[in-house]
């Protein structure tokens, strides 16, 4: 087996760094002004400063072509109570799809364990499956919040 088949975690621990320099280059592109924290020890990977002078917060999550089939879009462990000016944007690389969704909006489309190790936490799945074609698919309550640019961050209220 050559190093290319093998995933490293070295690989895996570095995914989610990749993709939010991805997602914040393709805000750049857009002309969005970002600044990025040096640490993210509260869940905040880019701060977005809105035409208006306002600023919005942003967790960057993302799932890589390598999860097993169905599960392109499964975000799920993850530890979030509301917060104000905050937005969340998902993305699948296999699916190369990216979601754009307030924090109101990722508690109300979420689910949150209530029991066993991971108490309190929260999944959304926005993939299903055609197992007979082996194609994954956008479920249709979540068509609404793909993103083709970041127009929402710039111009929406994330807490209406």
């Amino acid at each position: 087996m050559d190093g290319n088949s093998i995933k490293t975690f070295r690989h895996s621990a570095a995914f989610g760094k990749r993709i939010e320099f991805y997602v914040v280059g393709l805000m750049l592109k857009q002309g969005l002004d970002v600044y990025l924290p040096l640490v993210d020890d509260d869940a905040i990977d880019a701060v977005v400063k809105k035409p208006d002078g306002s600023f919005v917060e942003v967790q960057i999550k993302a799932r890589s072509t390598g999860n097993k089939f169905g599960d392109a879009a499964l975000f799920a462990g993850l530890r979030h109570d509301y917060r104000k000016n905050y937005w969340f944007v998902f993305f699948s690389e296999r699916m190369d799809t990216l979601w754009i969704l307030s924090s109101k909006e990722f508690i109300e489309n979420s689910n949150q364990n209530i029991k066993g190790n991971n108490i309190g936490k929260r999944s959304v799945w926005f993939n299903g499956k055609d197992t007979k074609n082996q194609k994954e698919h956008v479920k249709p309550q979540f068509q609404k919040y793909i993103a083709t640019n970041f127009d929402r961050i710039l111009f929406d209220n994330p807490d209406k």
